[in-house]
């Protein structure tokens, strides 16, 4: 019995204006919950009585809070809290992000140092830190600038009189706030995946601009609410300095109240203060925490401010001459003004502890040809391509392009490995694109591609930009110029990954299974671009699993197993009669 036939009895067919039948349109009711409604009255009532208790009590004293609250003496004190607070976090933060870096750094002497001053810092009381720096001049009459051990003294300064309170006090909230500070850097800095950073240095981005504009963005999501939480204890934490007589908001309400003996009312005048200053740094976090969350979400909420931004820059782009927008046509790449690199291996050896990835490997792959690596997982493939552009330090033998070496020097019969500077410059030669695509995910998909051209490069920002629209194009994406990574599909981000790899002009360019983490449906739409690259000119390694993609496009098909090279050939040879039987027992498991 259909649902249609039990309830044709209860529910009349309804006459359309054809006249034919059909059910009747149901006023929808929304379910009701008795339970939140009693909640809701409670709630009320509770702030009710709570409101009541505090206005209508004339022992709180309200008004004599009003005739304190705007007094000279508790606003200067309050200004004098904020230049606390103010100097405290500013340089409290800026030594804690060094003292972050350094503790991330791969010198193991500024790791000490950092971790010793956090372990320092972090265990002595203010109160305690406040009072040292204050007597610091009967330790050290004097501070002197001069060269050690020479008796060559260019200043001097008597300690007592150049540490005053007032500067005690921002001496130690910077020290005790550097010490917290640093750890919440850290935390944020290990919370961006490694793949970033990875991407990063693919693109030859130096560390600089690496942790200016790739890090520490992304951190910042991690790193801002806590930083607030700690600006806002430290807020509070001024309050501690009147151990110097130091006459910041809490100190000054002392005063007052032991004069006049009002205590309550004078407690409540400071705590007022206090709300409207976490008030105020609440507001600033909000809007802080939405600048970093830029492609965090797919559809985030735009704010009243972003609103009234982005009328105002419609109107501006309006008004203003647009050029003509590139045709959406399908996934074309024209030639790139580049020629491809030839890769020679030689003697390649790499090991994780006793685990040898790769054994003796040695491969020519000529200029401007395309060669697919084949093999199960774990046999080396990656690792292979990640050697490449050094990504991943041999342990023996050396790649090089065109002869010259991605991360050494040669002198004579020595190899010197060359330092991070100089590997960012040669690797910029050799673009990579990802297996998870590793775009910045807080930067649009323009700024995505224009970021390693305009700092590596040098290019002028107007013709990066024109670049990257016309790759845009030529993947089949212009409409996405202002998306973020997280507003595409699998596929398309894909393409973005490659446009950001192509936009350097690179010699050779490395795919590290480009369609693994892909759903079949959008495997094609990426393979059609690489089909279309496979005759630009440019150099393709491609790590893949798609033997039917392999025999269509690959000039050489390599495989591997075991951290060695088995066969290398045309791929109608490799894949159809292969000489190695490791070789047929693999195609035989994926064909």
């Amino acid at each position: 019995m259909t649902i249609v036939s039990d309830f044709s009895g209860s529910i009349p067919p309804a006459k359309t204006a054809q006249g034919s039948g059909d059910f009747p349109h149901f006023r929808i009711v929304p379910a009701r919950y008795p339970g939140r409604t009693i909640g809701s009255i409670f709630a009320i009532l509770v702030i009710a009585a709570t409101l009541h208790s505090i206005l209508g009590n004339p022992r709180w004293g309200w008004d004599v809070f009003a005739e304190w609250f705007f007094a000279e003496p508790v606003l200067v004190g309050l200004g004098r809290t904020l230049l606390l607070t103010a100097l405290g976090a500013f340089f409290g933060f800026a030594l804690g992000t060094g003292l972050a870096l350094a503790r991330v750094s791969r010198s193991p002497l500024l790791v000490a140092v950092s971790w010793a001053f956090v372990w320092l810092f972090r265990s002595i009381p203010l109160v305690v830190l406040l009072l040292l720096i204050n007597n610091l001049g009967y330790l050290y009459e004097t501070i002197t600038v001069s060269v050690p051990y020479t008796g060559i003294n260019f200043i001097s300064w008597n300690t007592t009189q150049l540490i005053t309170p007032f500067a005690a006090g921002v001496i130690g909230l910077t020290l005790n706030q550097a010490a917290f500070a640093s750890e919440i850097f850290r935390g944020g800095i290990l919370s961006v995946d490694q793949g970033q950073m990875e991407a990063a240095a693919a693109l030859g981005l130096p560390r600089g601009h690496q942790a200016r504009r790739i890090i520490l963005p992304q951190a910042m999501r991690s790193i801002l609410p806590t930083a607030f939480n700690d600006i806002i204890g430290l807020a509070k934490g001024t309050s501690q300095v009147y151990i110097l007589a130091l006459p910041e908001l809490f100190y000054t309400i002392q005063i007052i109240y032991r004069r006049n003996l009002e205590v309550v009312p004078l407690l409540m005048v400071a705590t007022v203060w206090y709300l409207v200053i976490l008030t105020v740094l609440s507001i600033i976090q909000h809007h802080i925490e939405r600048h970093y969350a830029r492609g965090a979400l797919r559809n985030p909420p735009p704010s009243i401010f972003a609103r009234f931004y982005r009328r105002g820059r419609n109107k501006v782009e309006a008004i203003s001459a647009t050029p003509a927008r590139l045709p959406e046509a399908k996934a074309v790449v024209s030639p790139l003004p580049t020629r491809g690199g030839t890769v020679s291996m030689h003697g390649v050896s790499k090991s994780f502890g006793p685990l040898k990835v790769l054994d003796n490997v040695t491969l020519t792959v000529p200029a401007g040809s395309v060669t697919a690596i084949l093999g199960q997982s774990g046999s080396g493939k990656s690792t292979l391509l990640r050697s490449i552009n050094h990504l991943e330090r041999l342990d023996e033998g050396f790649i090089a392009i065109d002869g010259e070496f991605v991360g050494y020097r040669q002198s004579g019969d020595t190899l010197s490995e060359l330092k991070e500077r100089e590997i960012l410059k040669r690797r910029v030669e050799v673009g990579m694109v990802f297996q998870n695509f590793n775009l910045f995910p807080h930067l649009t998909v323009l700024e995505n591609i224009v970021e390693a051209p305009l700092t590596v490069r040098g290019t002028p920002r107007a013709q990066a930009e024109a670049d990257a629209r016309e790759l845009l194009a030529r993947v089949g994406l212009s409409e996405k110029a202002n998306a973020y990574p997280r507003q595409l599909s699998g596929g398309q981000q894909q393409r973005v990954a490659i446009a950001r790899a192509l936009a350097l002009k690179p010699k050779v360019l490395l795919f590290d299974e480009p369609t693994s983490a892909l759903d079949p449906e959008l495997v094609n739409e990426v393979l059609d671009v690489i089909k279309e690259l496979a005759r630009s000119g440019t150099t393709l390694i491609i790590v893949t699993h798609e033997i039917g993609f392999a025999r269509e496009v690959s000039d050489l098909v390599v495989f591997m197993d075991q951290g060695r090279i088995l066969e290398t050939g045309r791929p109608d040879k490799v894949l159809n009669v292969p000489d190695h039987p490791r070789t047929a027992e693999f195609l035989t498991k994926v064909l």
